[in-house]
């Protein structure tokens, strides 16, 4: 395996108000394809890591479905709410990445405790990320409120609406609502986290780079949040199940993103 040509791995470099802000770089429209073809050598370098990640995340959305089994109005905001902690929730995927780029064997004890080194710049994006789902989840249970013409529906009954397209006003608002939460969420942490776990870097710079990122590859980003929406989606078709293997594709697919489009940060002079 080929050592990292990014000489800021492992090792987080600099201090915040040292740093300059991020160059972004453009990337080919299909470079998702290459991201997910990367994030599968990782998976196959570290499947036990992986797959614990992808576990959790099947794991809290069946018990999530289990215990608001009879109020789905409920489960549906606070699954979908739990997605959009996702960039969160995969940090340890990144450091998984992070590892093996780094030529070392990746070790899931590591990546438990990745970002300690910045554990306060990912605190506050963590915190914007929950105030997102907290809104997420008033928003979902307001568009029930509004559009749902049954009863509250189950498991079963809703999962038929959707693949029947009955209540297609409910539908189409849910969409819409859900895309808007989900957008701001996308935008924001395309390349946040593994920034300020690699480098230490603010919350503000990396939301910001994050941004930057996506308003210079609209074409590519728009691919790959269309690649994740499917991947949630055969998630959720297969009760949850299906996230054992997608979501660590995703995070792991995340980390070489973030390599793609970033430049890297060379050492200063003197720098460990």
């Amino acid at each position: 395996m080929q050592q990292s040509e990014h000489p800021e791995a492992p090792q987080a470099v600099g201090d915040a108000q040292d740093l300059p802000f991020p160059v972004v770089r453009e990337v080919g429209l299909f470079a998702c394809f290459d991201w997910l073809g990367r994030a599968f050598q990782d998976m196959r370098a570290s499947p036990g890591g992986s797959l614990f990640y992808g576990a959790c995340f099947a794991f809290m959305g069946l018990v999530l479905t289990t215990v608001f089994r009879h109020a789905y109005h409920l489960t549906s905001a606070l699954v979908c709410g739990f997605l959009l902690l996702g960039p969160f929730l995969s940090l340890g995927l990144y450091d998984l990445s992070r590892q093996r780029e780094a030529g070392q064997p990746p070790v899931l004890a590591h990546s438990l405790t990745a970002g300690g080194h910045n554990a306060g710049a990912i605190g506050v994006f963590a915190v914007i990320l929950i105030i997102i789902f907290l809104v997420w989840a008033r928003a979902s249970l307001v568009v029930f409120a509004l559009f749902y013409t049954t009863q509250m529906p189950s498991v079963e009954h809703f999962l038929e609406q959707v693949l029947t397209l009955q209540n297609v006003e409910f539908l189409m608002a849910y969409a819409v609502v859900g895309f808007i939460f989900a957008s701001l969420v996308f935008g924001a942490s395309v390349v946040a986290i593994p920034l300020m776990l690699d480098r230490r870097q603010d919350a503000v710079t990396s939301i910001l780079a994050s941004l930057f990122a996506l308003g210079h590859n609209p074409g590519p980003m728009l691919v790959w949040a269309a690649l994740i929406v499917v991947f949630a989606v055969i998630g959720f078709l297969t009760f949850f199940l299906g996230l054992i293997v997608l979501m660590p594709l995703v995070g792991h697919a995340t980390w070489h993103a973030y390599r793609a489009l970033i430049e890297p940060l060379q050492h200063p002079a003197g720098a460990a």
